[in-house]
């Protein structure tokens, strides 16, 4: 499957619910979202059927996201199901990592291997702050049980935000002695117009992997850890994303860096965006989406093929400098990220 650009796309990020039990300041409102209409949101079976169609259609990758998708009931059998799907290689999820304590072995039992952790700070009590609601030792321990059920590549995204003043070099140490893969992403402002859901961050907020590299490079060489290098053939972790990964010597696991502002990587971008309502989304910063909720409760594969291809033939080529100042209305916890 092409886009007019000549993209292969292959990955496709389904968001299950717009939910969430924290409220990270740069994702969600204070006071918790509007509630949708049940009958708005795709049903499992839906989301299966889609899969299925995209599947023949050369999608190969799937992540699933929210909102969090850890509090929708049934996501394990969710898994199993688009497991089980012809063409489907690779299952994903993106968690804040609050029940994946719990849920971890249910998880890897049902076809789950790998896991990306949200995780934007090691201080407890800016982790507080930045949630509004949770507590970081229930992130940490899911952190522990996806290593322990043997969740592999398990990695951590931190969104580095200049006004969070953020150890990089805390972070990046936790890939010496676990394998665990640490990303920075850069934050982009997106979101409502009162300054990302109410953050009150803008874009002199971004902090560019290039920085972020250069602070735990000197850190690390003044505490006689070395510097980053590059990793290459099985020193980088699986996965289809746009990261760019480094290691210490010696290291079990991996630091990466995501610069969808500095350093755009749209022209190797492979993916759509299912929200949990049913829209297409093309790219991560437009407001453009398709419906393919008519076309699954109509049962009309013909219609569907018709959105997938018009989703895929709007694709644009690249985002623009003026994006970034707010990329989308929307805010991140209805679009999957």
């Amino acid at each position: 499957m092409k886009d007019s650009h000549g993209r292969t796309i292959d990955y496709l990020r389904i968001s299950l619910t717009d939910r969430c039990n924290l409220r990270c300041v740069y994702c969600m409102p204070a006071d918790g979202i509007l509630q949708v209409p049940h009958d708005t949101i795709l049903r499992y079976d839906e989301i299966v059927r889609f899969v299925q169609v995209a599947a023949q259609r050369g999608v190969q990758r799937v992540r699933l996201t929210g909102g969090e998708p850890l509090v929708r009931k049934g996501v394990a059998g969710l898994i199993e199901r688009l497991s089980a799907i012809e063409g489907i290689d690779d299952i994903s999820l993106t968690t804040n990592g609050v029940l994946l304590k719990k849920m971890a072995p249910e998880l890897h039992r049902a076809g789950l291997r790998r896991v990306n952790i949200s995780l934007d700070t090691l201080d407890p009590a800016q982790f507080t702050q930045i949630t509004r609601l949770g507590h970081i030792e229930s992130v940490l321990e899911g952190i522990d049980a996806a290593l322990e059920v043997g969740f592999d590549p398990v990695k951590i995204n931190a969104v580095a935000v200049r006004s969070l003043h953020q150890d990089y070099l805390a972070f990046a140490k936790l890939s010496l002695d676990r394998p665990l893969h640490i990303r920075f992403i850069e934050y982009m402002p997106v979101g409502n117009s009162s300054g990302t859901c109410g953050a009150g961050w803008g874009p002199e907020d971004v902090v560019s992997c290039d920085d972020i590299r250069r602070q735990i490079d000197e850190g690390a060489q003044a505490a006689g850890i070395g510097t980053l290098v590059a990793a290459e053939g099985n020193n980088r972790p699986v996965g289809g994303g746009p990261a760019r990964y480094y290691h210490f010597p010696q290291a079990l696991g991996t630091v990466g860096f995501i610069s969808p502002l500095s350093r755009h990587f749209c022209g190797d971008c492979n993916r759509l965006r299912l929200t949990s309502t049913g829209g297409l989304r093309p790219c991560l910063f437009s407001d453009k989406e398709y419906d393919v909720r008519t076309p699954l409760r109509a049962g009309n594969d013909a219609a569907l093929n018709a959105v997938i291809d018009a989703a895929c033939g709007m694709k644009p080529s690249e985002h623009h400098e003026g994006d970034h100042a707010r990329a989308t209305q929307t805010n991140m916890n209805a679009i999957g990220g």
